[in-house]
């Protein structure tokens, strides 16, 4: 059945084992109150408007400051439910040090789970410019200089297509006088930002220009352009489950956050009026 390999249903089963395991490990005694409000007052508002100033030194906004109370309910919740599973017990560190290990833990289920080849195959689809390699060209170019006229730009690319070869008038430059198929990022640190541009748009085989780099004005014959690629997946499956794990879990965090919640009456202030 299908079912039984979609990796949301194959977290769902190892997320459940796990909190059953650690409600059972759990002493009675060391559980938390079953309180199902998180009452968010005044008060907390103003206290998170203020850490929000002390740090950025303003005021937040109405969105910002629904952003830090979110956060703060988000938190609560987590903590709660991490004191239910015991996962406080021996730890002396801060509040969020708890809503962080639930989170972990979320992670530690999605690294668990191997997904089907499809399904990075899906994965891979969605996100191909993340994974595409660059465009390549291999060219050959002459130097000019820094502000050749006009007529000695006509008259150098007059005489090269002519020729069909590397001509003489060229500046003397330490820029390779040709490049093999390179990507055109690397291109671009060798002559400038941008240079690679002016050299896809130029027909291959043919002499064209001027084109400009960071260093002054060049002709130039491109002999080849590869386009930019996506790998098969075979060549970058490590890559594509790496993301598709840490998309996994942050998804998978969200909707854990999101079912928690749920079990809880949350009462906040109305913001729209004054925090102080």
């Amino acid at each position: 059945m299908r079912l039984l390999k979609e990796p949301l249903f194959h977290f769902f089963l190892i997320g459940a084992a796990i909190f059953i395991w650690f409600h059972i490990v759990a002493p009675e005694n060391e559980t938390t109150e079953n309180l199902v409000t998180i009452s968010i007052d005044k008060d907390d508002v103003a206290l998170l408007v203020t850490q929000f100033e002390a740090r950025w030194k303003r005021q937040p906004n109405e969105a910002e400051l629904q952003a830090l109370i979110d956060a703060s309910i988000r938190e609560e919740v987590l903590v709660r439910e991490a004191r239910k599973l015991g996962l406080d017990r021996g730890d002396s560190v801060i509040r969020s040090r708890l809503s962080q290990k639930m989170d972990f833990l979320t992670e530690a289920i999605a690294a668990s789970v191997t997904p089907e080849d499809e399904d990075l195959e899906a994965y891979l689809q969605k996100n191909r410019e993340r994974y595409a390699t660059s465009k390549k060209v291999a060219f050959n170019q002459i130097f000019l200089g820094e502000a050749p006229g006009d007529a000695a730009i006509a008259n150098a690319l007059s005489a090269v297509r002519e020729e069909q070869e590397l001509p003489e008038f060229g500046r003397s430059t330490l820029l390779p006088a040709s490049m093999p198929l390179t990507a055109t990022r690397v291109v671009d640190s060798v002559f400038g930002a941008g240079f690679s541009n002016g050299l896809t748009e130029l027909e291959p085989g043919q002499w064209g220009g001027p084109i400009q780099s960071g260093y002054g004005v060049h002709l130039v014959q491109v002999v080849a352009i590869e386009s930019a690629q996506i790998p098969p997946l075979s060549e970058i499956r490590k890559a594509v489950l790496q993301d598709w794990r840490r998309t996994m879990s942050a998804d998978l965090a969200q909707a854990q956050y999101e079912a928690l919640a749920d079990a809880y009456e949350i009462v906040v202030p109305d913001i729209a009026g004054p925090t102080k």
